[in-house]
């Protein structure tokens, strides 16, 4: 491993450890969201051997490898993390890699995923390239005073399900529901000579680094992002000083975090794979591992039939005291590889 990389783990590593000590928070999984834009003209020849490292360290979830870098969520064991990382950070493209780590009593994936993509975080918009030109980074001690000066448009550039479970106070909603519509929101809502300070967060960073390059593109010429992203400010910002409000969404298991970063109080529709509250499991539109209000009467019947027979085989596996999900995904994987090779 080279000095910077091995360096970098290990002080990220011993700081992780002396939080779980500190009684905060005592989690036997470490949940890792990484990412780094970087030139990978080979990224198709990485996969194979980043899905085998994986897999001999124990570790689940999914990172994806684009021509452009690479970007996920894993989580594992302290030492299987930290072995990924080592792994990753030895080689010269990902020495300085972008991560956040969590914590979590369970594991919050069923697999071991690489898949290839054609970006990392899907804006759909050709030529904006974050290592060309990209906003200013804010760190997280800085982040309430510059959102609370008049003269910033605060936007969060998350979906419209992700505000609604929380978002910083005064945060303006684009209520897409994919990143892709993003450039039309901005195309249709802001200007560059009405909107001269913009600021935008999500929820690990990655998505602003292309959002800013986006706005910087247009002439927009103050443009601002939180460095590390939601994550991050939760993490670094006491509570009482917070300008946060409400839970986090992210994309595993856990479905939201708190401001302690812990597992928050919401569930997952299997349906539509929107996030749900208790209030919402009250409705007769709501039917475990089917349906919830939303998206009840969207359903076709044969994705209904389909999720009812998934649900079916998951009450099966419990009464067996079996995993369901999950199970010798390696086969699918290989596969998948294999086609890959074969195009």
């Amino acid at each position: 491993m080279g000095e910077l990389g091995g360096c970098a783990v290990f002080v990220q590593s011993l700081q992780c450890r002396l939080f779980l000590l500190s009684g905060i928070a005592c989690m036997s999984v470490v949940v890792c969201a990484l990412y780094k834009f970087v030139s990978l003209p080979d990224f198709k020849a990485r996969r194979e051997p980043l899905y085998d490292e994986m897999e001999r360290l124990g570790v689940k979830g999914t990172l994806l490898l684009a021509a452009e870098g690479i970007n996920g969520t894993v989580a594992g064991t302290r030492e299987s993390i930290d072995g990924l990382l080592s792994y990753l950070m030895a080689q010269s493209p990902f020495a300085t890699l972008d991560y956040k780590e969590s914590f979590e009593q369970e594991m919050p994936f069923y697999r071991t995923k690489v898949k290839l993509k054609k970006e990392i975080v899907t804006m759909g918009i050709e030529g904006i390239d974050p290592l060309r030109v990209v906003g200013s980074y804010v760190e997280p001690e800085a982040w309430n005073a510059l959102i609370s000066d008049p003269e910033v448009t605060l936007v969060d550039t998350r979906n419209y399900y992700e505000y609604q479970v929380g978002s910083f106070k005064g945060a303006l909603d684009p209520n897409t529901e994919s990143f892709r519509d993003f450039p039309e929101y901005v195309k249709s809502h802001l200007d560059p000579a009405k909107n001269k300070k913009v600021a935008m967060f999500c929820t690990g960073g990655i998505r602003c680094e292309k959002s800013t390059a986006l706005l910087k593109e247009q002439g927009f010429e103050e443009v601002y992002h939180l460095k590390g992203g939601i994550l991050n400010y939760l993490e670094k910002v006491p509570a009482e000083e917070s300008l946060w409000q409400g839970e986090c969404y992210v994309f595993d298991n856990r479905v939201t975090v708190n401001h302690a970063l812990e597992k928050g109080t919401y569930d997952l529709c299997h349906g539509c794979r929107h996030p749900i509250t208790e209030a919402d499991k009250l409705s007769p539109l709501f039917e475990q591992g089917i349906s919830c209000a939303r998206c009840h009467d969207l359903l076709t019947p044969e994705q209904r039939l389909r999720f009812e027979e998934r649900q079916r085989q998951i009450d099966l596996a419990k009464l067996r005291n079996e995993v369901h999900i999950g199970r010798a995904p390696t086969e699918r994987q290989r596969k998948s590889q294999q086609r890959t090779k074969q195009e």
